[in-house]
């Protein structure tokens, strides 16, 4: 069911920061708040892709997120995050159709994300909003230390 008191909107460094890092922290499971979550990181994604970067809004405050990210190839999602006592209103669903709406018009041809393996709930949704899990794809990550 899709609550539309939701207001969707593009992310505002100033105004969003703090409180998206918030709810990335407060989610229980799926979302790992590192050195990408960082200001100047987060700066960095938003300089680049500002219209990929997401929050749901109710009544003033941030119940949901997503980042996508685009680099004139492939899409990205990451971080996409809905408050608890708001799951189950539509909001995740809405936050990724409108990023992979935006990806798209960019001529985006395919889209990966990652979801910790064990985070059953986050794998059920992306399966019912048409994802698959590629089985055939492993992934390597190479951290880089100043």
């Amino acid at each position: 069911m899709m609550d539309e008191s939701i207001r969707l909107r593009e992310f505002s460094f100033e105004e969003d920061y703090e409180r998206v890092l918030s709810l990335w922290r407060g989610i229980e499971a799926g979302v790992n708040v590192g050195r990408s979550d960082t200001p100047g990181e987060i700066q960095k994604k938003i300089q680049r892709d500002p219209d990929l970067f997401l929050v749901a809004e109710a009544h003033g405050q941030i119940v949901g997120a997503i980042i996508g990210g685009f680099d004139g190839r492939r899409g990205m999602i990451y971080h996409l995050a809905v408050a608890k006592n708001f799951r189950g209103r539509g909001i995740g669903g809405r936050l990724l159709s409108e990023v992979e709406k935006r990806l798209q018009a960019r001529g985006c041809l395919k889209c990966i994300l990652h979801v910790l393996d064990d985070n059953e709930e986050a794998m059920q949704f992306y399966k019912n909003k048409g994802w698959r899990h590629a089985v055939e794809d492993v992934v390597f990550v190479k951290e880089f230390y100043p």
